[in-house]
């Protein structure tokens, strides 16, 4: 599912213009690219949650030439499955 389809889908669901799930769709994003961005974490229950980790620096290779560099350190956004999401995709919900 892409993004466009999310809109149709929750357009149909609540019964809204495809404009106005869109704007929800867009609001929901944002406010979770910012919570991320800001160093929280959200937790939506029985979906999972979503964190920043931090990873330090480390010596890595270039693979095309073999070399050895340093890595610098990175802050990535890691997603965590809740336990009902966990189930349903295995056939157990």
């Amino acid at each position: 599912m892409n993004k466009s389809q999310l809109i149709e889908s929750l357009a149909q669901a609540a019964a809204i213009t495809p404009r106005e799930a869109g704007a929800v769709t867009d609001t929901i994003l944002e406010t979770m690219t910012e919570a991320l961005a800001n160093g929280d974490s959200i937790e939506i229950r029985g979906f999972g949650s979503f964190m920043v980790k931090d990873y330090g620096s480390y010596y890595g290779r270039n693979p095309k030439t073999g070399q050895k560099i340093k890595v610098q350190p990175k802050k990535l956004p890691f997603f965590k499955v809740g336990k009902d999401l966990k189930e349903k995709v295995n056939g157990k919900g």
